[in-house]
């Protein structure tokens, strides 16, 4: 079974739905061989350098109240416990498209799924910047990747074609917000699901290919 995970590194719901979706993949183990990958997707894909003030930038987005994230914030931090991922105080909003390049990378490089989980956590528990050259390549060193080599992608233009084309090719495959999980490119789970729920679809697709 091929899973294609296309989201975004500044999207909560995404923290959540692969947390959740590693719980039940966890609780499925040998039963079904499982590739996982993980497809770009940029919410904010005009950010520019210096970021934006994360409640002003949802109002302004969103033309949500400042109460309304609040809430909306409370209630992530509830959802992503339980899946045991942790939300901190995020300030402010950044550019991902270093971080999908380097994604792009990783996945070549072998180490893809822990660079994404280190980026989820940098920047939803801990605020930090993920296009920041100093974080990357911090994280990149922590899950084994060669941050030499990766100065050397974020400082020209590696993998951004790569990165832009993958999104062309989602966007227009209907995909417009994540997470999306997506199953040998024929079947669609959308949003930050619990495990149960992605356990029970995924053993469900399972089956429905074992007797096709």
């Amino acid at each position: 079974m091929k899973i294609e995970f296309v989201s975004d590194v500044a999207c909560p719901w995404c923290a959540i739905g692969l947390n959740a979706l590693e719980r039940a993949l966890q609780a499925i183990g040998p039963e079904i061989a499982v590739e996982l990958s993980f497809q770009p997707f940029e919410l904010n894909p005009t950010m520019d350098a210096e970021g934006a003030d994360t409640v002003q930038y949802l109002v302004a987005k969103y033309g949500l109240t400042p109460e309304q994230i609040a809430k909306n914030q409370a209630a992530i931090r509830q959802r992503g416990a339980e899946v045991g991922f942790e939300f901190g105080p995020r300030n402010r909003v950044w550019s991902t498209f270093d971080a999908h390049r380097l994604l792009c990378w990783a996945e070549e490089a072998g180490h893809q799924r822990e660079l994404k989980h280190a980026l989820l956590k940098a920047y939803h528990g801990q605020g930090r910047n993920p296009s920041d050259a100093t974080v990357l390549l911090e994280l990149v060193a922590e899950v084994g990747l060669d941050p030499v080599r990766a100065k050397a992608i974020l400082a020209g233009d590696e993998y951004a074609a790569a990165v832009r084309e993958r999104e062309q090719f989602w966007q227009g495959a209907g995909i417009h917000s994540v997470p999306a999980v997506v199953i040998d490119r024929r079947h669609l789970i959308s949003g930050g699901q619990p495990p149960e729920v992605f356990e029970q679809a995924l053993r469900k697709i399972a089956a429905g290919a074992a007797t096709a």
